[in-house]
């Protein structure tokens, strides 16, 4: 040991040795042993490297460095215990990016979580990417976010857990007088020709536009060119009512004005979804929101993968997302 590791504990038991000026009494004020606390300060004046105290038969008396140290063991004492009380309460917050601030998967299973955990403080973010999120899950300023965890870089995915959530269908949102609105479903094979968006130019959606890159290719379907980055449903839609460009979604993603949603089909194309967070975060939000997406999947399918669907080459059926 040294000073830079000193256990508050011999602090303690030096503060009230100098107090009392009694080993006896400071064991007793303690509740431990003499023989302990004389031994705990032993090793506090080793790791320090200078005598405490001048021990006689008589008296016990503080040293010069003694005396010097009462006023900095007390202030770390303080610090110790005012960091012991601001984590003996409540868990803080904890940071869920739900991707959109509208009705989607991350949103149904925070609002599960919300009545499994009711104790807890489940906040809802807004990142609009899983690139993004990952980027300040992995710097401390963000808990939890879903996306597809397998298209994030090596480097940031090593950093961060996660666990499938759900193979989500994919659609095509359509102005209202696109050729192809007035179909139920759009099978793939419908959109060569087109330009369709899906995030490129956004640094937030890396992954997401590597998925839609990869379902694209070989189907004759583009990648529409960089627009304005839009984070909110509100801003999303006036961006699109502008470009009038088709975008590729999930089948859960929000309903706009001016737009339909459809499913694309044949193949039916799956986004894999995963609830991605901090190695170390330990959290009880945490642990409420992994039992509701597990309840989830199992009550509504959504781990089950169709015969004939498509997913990208980073995952078999049934493997876990990254």
């Amino acid at each position: 040991m040294n000073s830079r590791d000193v256990d508050p504990r011999l602090l303690r038991g030096f503060l009230a040795v100098a107090e009392e000026l009694h080993f006896s009494r400071a064991a007793a004020r303690l509740y431990v042993a003499q023989q302990a606390l004389s031994r705990d300060v032993r090793r506090l004046e080793q790791a320090l490297g200078s005598a405490l105290f001048v021990r006689t038969t008589r008296a016990v008396e503080l040293t010069l460095d003694g005396e010097r140290l009462v006023p900095h063991a007390r202030e770390v004492l303080r610090a110790h215990e005012e960091l012991a009380a601001a984590f003996a309460g409540p868990p803080r917050a904890l940071l869920v990016d739900v991707n959109t601030d509208g009705p989607g998967t991350g949103r149904r299973v925070l609002e599960h979580a919300r009545e499994l955990a009711p104790g807890c403080e489940l906040m809802a973010r807004f990142e609009s990417g899983l690139t993004h999120a990952a980027a300040e899950i992995a710097a401390g300023r963000l808990d939890v976010s879903f996306g597809y965890a397998a298209g994030l870089a090596p480097a940031l995915r090593s950093r961060l857990a996660h666990r499938p959530v759900r193979y989500e269908p994919l659609a095509v949102l359509l102005p209202e007088d696109h050729a192809l609105a007035g179909r139920a479903e759009v099978p793939l094979a419908a959109l060569a020709g087109e330009s369709v968006y899906a995030g490129a130019g956004n640094p937030r959606t890396l992954e997401w536009t590597g998925l839609a890159r990869e379902l694209f290719a070989g189907r004759g379907i583009a990648l529409a060119p960089p627009a304005p980055v839009a984070v909110g449903k509100e801003e999303f839609g006036r961006v699109m009512a502008k470009t009038r460009t088709p975008v590729l979604a999930t089948v859960d993603f929000v309903e706009l004005p001016g737009c339909v949603k459809r499913p694309l089909v044949d193949p039916v194309p799956l986004s894999p979804l995963a609830l991605v967070w901090r190695r170390d975060l330990r959290h009880p939000g945490l642990d409420a929101l992994q039992r509701a997406a597990e309840g989830l999947a199992a009550a509504h399918g959504w781990l089950d993968v169709p015969a004939g669907s498509w997913l990208p080459a980073a995952l078999t059926p049934g493997a876990a997302p990254g």
